[in-house]
């Protein structure tokens, strides 16, 4: 028997929930299948097994677990799940042929064309034996329909686990494992679709935005302790992101122009220079970059900490596949960046054409200090800074955006 236990997912929190369970109770699993999503204040992680056999749920779905808990156990022998394609995956019967499982950050098996045929056999629209049994990965799915590779080219991998990884390498031919392909020979890389439009992106913000940038050190000791009393309190993840999506939205009103769109060129009859439009609300736009390509979705719901967090929510799992629709990644006035992998303590963010700022939000981190009566402390700080369009927020508005906000965080 082995226990399948909680890794430390990052520095920020210190319980994780449990938002899905992809191989069920008592199925088998084999070694490096993912067996469950965990959800963090900043990411949902897959988690795998490091052996094969018959999973054993020990924690619940919607339990909150901490780093080094059991989250499940694996019993060796029996179960183990073999070539014949008659095998159960993830709570679903053996032989009921739709191999699918509900959820953003799931895998499916493949062969969902039919029932699975005798040992050895055919399934319906499948080739046999083993690769019939392949899991694909969600991410891998999504990157088939990118990059339109058919499930049976990717079947005759003949992979027991088909990752996103091996199905761009597929679709470039010979192509290295970390790109997207160099299919000629002459050692020539092309970007993913994803890394397209962001190569688009940051190259029209550096030709029409002549930004600015400011930084300040927040104390947020307080905070992460809050933020865990209100994960409790709202039943999801709530961190340091979720706290400064709900800051910024609070002080739209305070500084408007920071929440502004600018288009380059005056109309006819008004004075030449940035036209400047004040919005109605304020729409934050969150940077998600889990491994599958940087997206940008927006969080319209900031009346509320739990709407955020529920929007925070959906917006990772989506991330881990790229499955966003067009009105989740377009409308954001704003942008806050998030830079929280342990050990970053300074980013730059750019300016999202059309938008005034951009918010970075780093990893945080301990500091020592000399208290006021001499004695030495240490205190839990990030650096925050705010990139913004100079033609149209001075550096003393950038300031005092920067000072309200650390106000409303600490």
């Amino acid at each position: 028997m082995a226990d399948v236990l909680v890794p430390k997912l990052n520095n920020q929190d210190t319980e994780y929930l449990v938002v899905e369970w992809l191989v069920g109770d008592g199925e088998p699993v084999r070694a490096g299948e993912a067996v469950a999503v965990l959800e963090t204040s900043k990411a949902a992680d897959e988690i795998e097994a490091a052996d094969s056999g018959r999973l054993v749920h020990v924690a619940a779905k919607d339990a909150w677990i901490a780093p080094g808990a059991v989250l499940a156990r694996i019993l060796s022998g029996d179960g183990i799940p073999s070539g014949d394609g008659a095998a159960s995956v993830n709570g679903t019967p053996p032989g009921d042929g739709t191999g699918s499982v509900n959820g953003a950050a799931s895998g499916d098996r493949a062969g969902s064309g039919g029932a699975a045929g005798p040992s050895g056999g055919d399934t319906a629209g499948t080739p046999t034996g083993a690769a019939a049994d392949s899991l694909i990965t969600a991410p891998a799915r999504a990157a088939m329909l990118e990059l339109g590779v058919a499930e049976d080219r990717v079947l005759a991998l003949g992979l027991p686990l088909v990752r996103r990884a091996d199905v761009e390498r597929l679709a470039g031919g010979d192509a290295p494992a970390n790109g997207a392909g160099a299919d000629d020979g002459t050692g020539r890389y092309e970007l993913p679709r994803v890394q397209r439009a962001v190569a688009r992106a940051v190259a029209l913000s550096h030709r029409t935005v002549p930004a600015a940038y400011t930084v300040v050190r927040f104390d947020v000791g307080r905070a992460l302790e809050r933020a865990r009393a209100l994960t409790r309190e709202v039943r999801r993840p709530v961190g340091l992101p979720e706290l400064f999506v709900q800051a910024v939205a609070g002080l739209h009103e305070r500084f408007p122009l920071l929440f502004a769109s600018v288009e380059d060129t005056a109309d006819a009859g008004h004075a030449p220079g940035p036209v400047v439009r004040l919005p109605d609300a304020p729409r934050i736009g969150v940077t998600f970059d889990l491994g599958e390509g940087l997206y940008v979705p927006v969080v319209r719901e900031t009346g509320s900490l739990r709407d955020i967090a529920a929007a925070m929510m959906r917006h990772r799992l989506a991330a881990a596949t790229g499955d966003f629709r067009e009105r989740d990644l377009t409308g954001a006035n704003i942008t806050v960046t998030l830079h929280t992998d342990a050990d970053v303590i300074l980013a730059v963010p750019i300016v999202l054409p059309g938008t005034a700022a951009a918010l970075a939000v780093t990893s945080p981190r301990p500091e020592t200090v000399l208290a006021a009566d001499g004695s030495v402390t240490v205190r839990t700080v990030t650096d925050i800074g705010l990139a913004y369009d100079h033609r149209i927020v001075n550096g003393r508005d950038a300031a005092l955006f920067l000072a309200a906000l650390r106000q409303e965080i600490q």
